[in-house]
């Protein structure tokens, strides 16, 4: 299996599409600095899953997609793929060819693609699993890390050696599991916690369930009794309301014979009645019209009043426009003489205006002529001025050449000083090399007796870490015993609420009413959830409570009946209710002498706390019982007292007023108050619990990072044993120098001869060119003068000119300011004449609107005096119309009185009619009241049946039994049942279902619990099998990547011994690796005492160990021998082909050794700026060549 080809497209600075092939060998890539190379490696890694965006050098992962360029736009996705030659099948899969895609878009969606179907990150891992191919794998090695694969935590090279020995498959595998079993454990525990509610519930139901059946038979023996009393009482009720419908058919006969001779009496009186109302309308018409006449009157006269104010008022209207026309033609004869005035002045003011102008534009061009003389004769002096400066440029140009022959002729001279005295300084040194040398001698004995201190405290170090590593053991085992209790009281914790949120161990119907809390306004809660207790108390005080443990508590009646309601709708079953506002004076216990008798604890409400507005109702259930410590004093107070006390015992015993008595052990020791205060006891444990491993979790962070700390001034002492090393070192080749430098003294001698006659010679030559130099200067200095003098000629000639420009300035500013003075003039005049124009217009309109409105106002005045004479007609005739309705009046109203005289006579009659009436009306009001009692009593006898029984009249007949004939005895039998009932106590009718379900339920999670136990075994057995396959396997594999390192170390580095130590020999599965050096020459050495190069070199030799012992198909390696030299290059492009016959390698490089090594090489380059492109093989050989 090989890698063949890389599709990138759109991916970093890929903007384009580029296919890479490759085939088997070394195939290298290179380019400049920032071309794209690296992100060849960061596609492969990409693409087979990496997720850190750092690995990736990004910040975000959508930093892989293509961002775009000053010439391009940014792309909306990236894509890679890789194919793989399959042909040896390695990879378990059917395909010859295998081609593994990613695909990310800017929105943030991202696909992975194998053979083009479309597959999980998952899927892809494990295809790779055991091929060293992965993004943790060996197969990709990037910049950087090559130091992360020699850091001083040994356990950060763990990922490496777990891939190489095969065993990454096998961890993942345990991870699995392991969850695996903690969700088996988490399961085991929670249904062991839901048994244990469950047996709790069983022991209880079960009573409740027979006395259930009990009740229930006797419900159906007063179902019986009561619908034969039913039946027999309907019939009496029947029979009744038959005698009263007889009764008031008599009375009705009665009632509307009278009615119709009242009718007819109203008939008669109604005429009468109608005849007097129309008279009335008569004279109330009459009494209208002459009020309509009067009030017409006084509008008719108002009206011509109002004509003759307005004849007067137009009058003096038409008098005042006369006026004002006059006074107008005035005016417009004054503006005509001021318009003839201002045309005068304007044609004066246009003839002066342009003689200024002409006058003007002369000045204009004389001042034109002077400044442009005064141009020429700048330009000039300034030609002059430049040649001034170019001269001094010339002239500091010349005096720099000057300077700097100066300082060559002394840095001659200074080096011919240095020559003397290096000769006198190798005197000086031959004649001290004796007692330098002893001084060396001292100085390395003073480092070796440090170097042996700083070994005494490295072992001390050691030893604290070792403290450190017991004690981290120990903190390690509190906090998982820790964790384990931590998470058996919450999963309790969480068991107990669910139970408690669920209203388990209660009934049906109580839940299904708990269900509607949120929906149904008022419902404060059950009586078990109001109230606490101590715990000593929970047994008394729930016998005391018995079946009323489970009542509910609502706001008011209203809230109760709504809920009942909903029971019966749904047929949900039976609940006890317990309005607030019903129970307010709660009965109070009379016998206070027994709460002094020995043995008492108390009364039982007062053992209970609640909210005050519960106390009303704690007090009714539980204000008459007596809660005492045993029985035996329960005994001696129930004789005392002639057993007429209700008492409960703290372990449970009951005894009721009469003499009877209940105890006997429980089945289980859960209650509803136990679990309530269980709740709350376990949330307060696990809050502690949950601290304390927190305080654990702190001091164990503390112990590691002074682990941590002694481990870096180990690392800090290494380096400074290190520094000694190279001290001494130091000292030794200085020694050795020493001697070399006096062989090499003579021949310094000789050199320093040549150096001197070659200093004259120079010298010699920049005297002369110095001379030739000054000469220029002088020159130069001749021609500034000449131009210096030409200068403050044009000078004095420009000021001439200025002083002639100012005073043409001054006149031509002289006439345009009387230009301007003459045209503000005949602008005024213009503007004269425009507002006289405006005016005359304006008198012109005022004077025709004038006459208009005289006009109107003489026609308004004729047509008012018209309409007075019209009004003053109208008067006269309404004068004539009120005095004949006054004459009407006066003889209906004599017509009125005649009628009500006969009126008077029916009144008697009427009331003698009405009285008979009032009197039969109350006789079948008697009636209808007596027939409502009984429908009303018929209506409850049926309300009853249907509540209780759900039964009708005719649904009930059929029941009916020849034998029950005796009415009386019948309802006898009836109170005997319901007090039987009564006596059964609080009855959960729900319980026989209740029973039913939870050991229906027990049962099946009693088989959940096996099978849960057998899943948890066999899921330690797998792991106990993974870890034992794994110890065998890591061993086996790491000593031969041991002996393969040392033998790649040997060959790389020419000699020398590398190691591989296990940190823990005990933890092999988890503990970190520890990679030694010794490059040849040198003591056993960790990674911190190492160069750069040596460093890198280690790191190489263990992967191509690691490739020796478990090649990868391919290999991707990105400047991993940068910090080399030349000859270590060579050495590792060697050893990099005798690799290639199971591993193909594509190496991305700098180096020249490197590419030499190659098979083929790719060229990666950025002719367009932001944007990788491929080059051509042949172009990258040449340059090569060059």
């Amino acid at each position: 299996m090989y890698l063949k080809c890389i599709e990138v497209q759109g991916f970093k600075s890929f903007a384009n599409k580029i296919v890479f092939d490759f085939h088997n060998g070394i195939t290298g890539i290179v380019g400049p600095n920032g071309s794209g190379k690296s992100n060849v490696a960061d596609a492969v890694r990409w693409v087979l899953g990496e997720q850190r965006v750092k690995q990736l050098r990004g910040g975000t992962m959508q930093d892989v997609i293509f961002s775009g360029t000053e010439n391009r736009k940014p792309l909306s996705y990236a894509y890679v793929a890789i194919t793989l030659d399959n042909g040896d099948h390695q990879l378990p899969v059917a395909y010859e060819e295998v081609t593994v895609a990613r695909r990310l878009y800017r929105s943030g969606e991202s696909e992975y693609l194998l053979n083009g179907t479309v597959c999980r990150l998952k899927d892809v891992q494990e295809l790779f699993y055991d091929t060293g191919i992965g993004k943790e794998g060996y197969s990709i090695i990037g910049q950087g890390q090559i130091d992360r694969i020699l850091s001083t935590k040994p356990e950060e090279a763990r990922e490496l050696f777990d891939e190489a020995t095969g065993i990454v498959k096998f961890k993942k595998r345990k991870k699995t599991a392991e969850r695996k079993l903690e969700d088996e454990k988490q399961n085991l525990l929670r249904v062991n916690d839901i048994l244990s509610e469950l047996e709790k519930q069983l022991g209880p139901l079960e009573r409740q369930a027979e006395k259930a059946k009990e009740y229930l038979k006797k419900r159906e023996t007063l179902k019986e009794y009561e619908i034969h009393v039913f039946l027999m009482e309907m019939e009496e009720i029947r029979e009744q309301v038959e005698k009263l419908k007889k009764n008031r058919k008599i009375a009705e006969d009665d009632m509307e014979e009278t009615t119709r001779a009242f009718e007819n009496t109203k008939l008669e009186y109604e005429r009468i009645e109608k005849e007097l109302e129309g008279i009335e309308q008569q004279i109330d018409a009459a009494r209208e019209g002459e009020s309509s006449g009067r009030l017409k009157k006084q509008q008719l006269k108002g009206q011509i009043a109002v004509l003759k104010e307005q004849a007067r008022s137009a009058q003096a209207s038409s008098r005042h426009y006369q006026e004002r026309m006059e006074s107008i033609e005035g005016e417009r004869k004054e503006r005509e003489a001021e318009k003839r005035s201002v045309l005068e002045e304007k044609s004066e003011l246009d003839i002066q205006l342009s003689q200024a102008r002409k006058v003007q534009e002369e000045a204009q061009e004389a001042l034109d002529q002077i400044q442009q003389s005064i141009q020429d004769s700048q330009t000039n002096m300034e030609n002059s001025k430049n040649e001034i400066i170019s001269l001094l440029n010339q002239r500091s140009s010349i005096k720099g050449k000057i300077q700097r022959y100066d300082a060559m002729t002394e840095q001659i001279q200074i080096r011919k000083a240095e020559v003397n005295q290096k000769l006198i300084q190798m005197k000086s040194a031959e004649l001290g090399q004796d007692e330098l040398l002893k001084e060396q001698e001292e100085e390395l004995l003073r480092i070796q007796t440090e170097l042996q201190e700083k070994n005494a405290e490295r072992e001390a170090t050691e030893s604290r870490i070792q403290e450190l590593q017991q004690q981290i053991t120990i903190c390690r085992k509190r906090l998982e015993d820790g964790q384990t209790a931590y998470h058996r009281e919450a999963s309790r914790l969480e068991s107990l609420r669910n139970l408690a949120e669920r209203y388990d161990g209660y009934g049906n119907s109580i839940r299904r009413v708990m269900e509607q809390r949120e929906r149904q306004k008022g419902i404060c809660g059950v009586v078990a959830d109001l109230i606490q207790t101590e715990k000593k108390y929970e047994t008394a005080i729930e016998t005391a409570l018995g079946g009323s443990i489970q009542n509910v508590v609502t706001e008011d009646e209203e809230t109760a009946k709504r809920l009942i309601s909903y029971l019966k709708q749904n047929r949900f079953g039976r609940v006890t209710f317990l309005p607030l506002t019903a129970v307010k004076n709660p009965q109070q216990f009379r016998q206070e002498q027994a709460l002094k008798e020995e043995g008492v604890v108390g009364l039982a409400h007062t053992l209970v706390e609640t909210e005050e507005r519960y106390r009303n109702i704690m007090e009714q259930l539980l204000g008459r019982t007596l809660v005492v410590d045993h029985i035996d004093h329960a005994i001696a107070l129930q004789r005392k007292y002639r057993y007429s006390l209700r008492i409960v015992t703290l372990e449970g015993e009951s005894m009721n007023p009469g003499g009877s008595m209940t105890g006997g052990a429980f089945k289980n020791s859960s209650s509803l108050l136990s679990r309530n205060r269980e709740i709350d006891e376990l949330t307060v444990r696990v809050e502690q619990q949950k601290q304390e491993m927190e305080k654990i979790q702190k001091k164990l962070v503390e112990i590691q990072n002074e682990r941590s700390r002694c481990y870096l001034e180990l690392d800090a002492g290494a380096a400074a044993l290190q520094e000694i090393r190279v001290f001494e070192n130091t000292a030794r080749i200085n020694v050795e120098q020493l001697r070399e430098q006096k062989r090499s003294a003579d021949e310094s001698f000789r050199q320093f001869g040549k150096e001197s006659t070659e200093l004259d010679r120079q010298a010699s030559e920049i005297q002369e060119m110095k001379r030739e130099s000054q000469q220029e200067l002088r020159d130069s200095e001749a021609m500034e003068k000449a131009h210096t003098y030409a200068v403050e000629t044009y000078q004095s000639r420009l000021e001439e000119e200025r002083l002639k420009e100012t005073e043409a300035q001054k006149r031509l500013e002289e006439y345009h300011l009387d230009t301007a003075s003459i045209l503000q003039k005949a602008e005024f005049m213009a503007s004269s004449l425009n507002r006289v124009e405006g005016e005359l217009k304006k008198l012109q309109n005022e004077q025709e609107e004038l006459l208009r409105s005289r006009s109107q106002a003489d026609e308004d005045t004729r047509s008012r005096e018209a309409g007075i004479e019209s009004l003053q007609a109208e008067l006269d005739q309404t004068d004539q119309t009120i005095q004949e309705t006054a004459e009407k009046v006066q003889t209906l109203q004599k017509q009125k009185e005649e009628q009500s005289a006969s009126h008077k006579n029916f009144f008697g009659r009427r009331e003698e009619l009405s009285s008979r009436r009032n009197e039969l009306d109350k006789e079948l009001f008697r009636l209808d009241s007596q027939k409502e009692k009984l429908d009303e009593t018929s209506e409850n006898l049926m309300n009853h049946m249907w509540t209780e029984y759900e039964l009708t009249y005719n649904a009930a007949v059929p029941l009916r039994k020849e034998e029950y004939t005796d009415l009386p005895e019948l309802k006898k039998n009836c109170s005997m049942v319901k007090e039987e009932i009564r006596n059964l106590g609080n009855v959960n009718v729900n319980a026989i279902e209740d029973y039913k379900e939870v050991s229906e339920r027990y049962t099946f999670m009693d088989g959940q619990r096996k099978d849960l136990l057998e899943a948890e075994e066999a899921l330690k057995q797998v792991i106990s099998e993974l870890d034992s396959g794994m110890q065998k396997q890591f061993r086996e594999q790491f000593a031969l990547i041991q002996k393969e390192f040392d033998k790649a170390f040997k060959e790389l580095f020419g000699g020398g011994r590398g190691t591989l130590e296990l940190i823990d020999e005990e933890d092999v599965l988890e503990t970190g690796v520890r990679i030694i050096s010794q490059p040849p020459g040198k003591k056993l050495q960790n990674m911190m005492q190492l160069s750069g190069g040596e460093k890198a070199l280690t790191a190489i030799a263990l992967l191509f160990a690691i490739q020796n012992l478990k090649p990868s198909p391919f290999c991707l390696l990105d400047e991993i021998e940068a910090a080399l030299d030349d000859s270590n290059v060579v050495r590792f492009a060697k050893y990099l082909h005798k690799l290639t016959k199971y591993t193909q390698f594509i190496v991305i490089t700098h180096r020249r050794g490197t590419m030499n090594a190659a098979d083929r090489l790719y060229g990666i380059t950025m002719q367009e700026k932001g944007v990788s492109t491929l080059v051509s093989v042949n172009l990258i050989e040449n340059d090569l060549d060059k």
